[in-house]
């Protein structure tokens, strides 16, 4: 299964998200998207699965234009897992992952099969909730419960699994058996997995190429050692790190502290003129 995003763009009422992202990715592929808040990273995840319709551009799935596929042929083709997983209704573990399998059924009612049961079983096993399987789902941790989710998306048997900020509020020993988790998925499934993610440090461990988003565009898109460099996280996060290659785990990220060139550095004219002028104004409103 190949993604393609051609020129896609987006627009809110109020402003435009993104501008001009185009990429490819393909079976096996770990693929982060990083950028600060508000730079269009879950909207571009809510226009591939098409939660979102983009306001321009196409995404294709094997030259296929998602959305002329319908809700059930994209269930099939692709998993999302959103940054929460609150539930409405106290179900077990075994029947919130069984969920996943209704695009695979003609109708809701229909009971569960023997291919059923074993697809959830081995999603169950894979993801380590089997012992789980009895359990409500609400009295399982964050971390637990984020495995139930992926469990349940990758019931639906997809060739691409989305995944919003999976290691949102987890402890940190569960991040790492999380992601763990998602690579040996992709290496053993054959997923392309998705990731949006805030975490940098993970990103460079365990991602096979990254994208930067920054200002509705992709500013830079390649492997880890090509995205997450010393200039880049200046430019992109207002951070300064340091960057080495550590034969345990490979590339190892330490976030020093924040970069304040932009505060240090106000000297050119224009830049001293705009800050007198925003003064003024300020002494003007007060003394009115």
């Amino acid at each position: 299964m190949e993604l393609k995003i051609d020129e896609v763009g987006f627009s809110y009422p109020s402003r435009e998200v993104l501008k001009t992202i185009s990429f490819e990715a393909g079976k096996g592929e770990v693929l982060g998207i990083i950028g600060q808040n508000g730079c269009g990273k879950t909207t571009l995840l809510k226009c591939i699965n098409t939660s979102l319709k983009p306001t321009k551009g196409v995404i294709t799935l094997d030259d296929k234009e998602i959305l002329t596929l319908s809700k059930r042929e994209i269930a099939k083709a692709m998993g999302f897992v959103m940054q929460t997983t609150n539930t409405t209704f106290p179900f077990t573990v075994y029947e919130t992952v069984l969920m996943g399998r209704y695009a695979h059924k003609k109708t809701l009612s229909a009971d569960e099969s023997d291919e059923d049961t074993r697809i959830v079983f081995e999603a169950m096993r894979d993801t380590g909730i089997l012992k789980f399987a009895d359990r409500d789902i609400d009295e399982l941790s964050g971390g637990e419960r984020r495995r139930v989710m992926i469990a349940r998306a990758l019931v639906q048997e997809p060739d691409i699994l989305l995944l919003d900020e999976p290691t949102l509020h987890l402890d940190i020993n569960h991040q790492f058996d999380l992601m763990d988790l998602i690579r040996d998925l992709s290496r053993n499934r054959g997923l392309l997995v998705v990731i949006v993610t805030h975490d940098l440090i993970f990103a460079a461990r365990y991602c096979d190429r990254i994208i930067a988003i920054e200002n509705g565009v992709i500013a830079a898109i390649g492997t880890a050692k090509e995205v997450i460099t010393v200039e880049n996280m200046k430019k992109f996060f207002e951070i300064e790190v340091e960057i080495t290659d550590d034969p345990r785990i490979g590339m190892s990220l330490t976030i020093l502290n924040r970069y304040r060139q932009n505060d240090q550095n106000i000297d050119s004219e224009a830049e001293i003129q705009k800050l007198q002028e925003l003064q003024k104004k300020l002494d003007s409103e007060k003394e009115n």
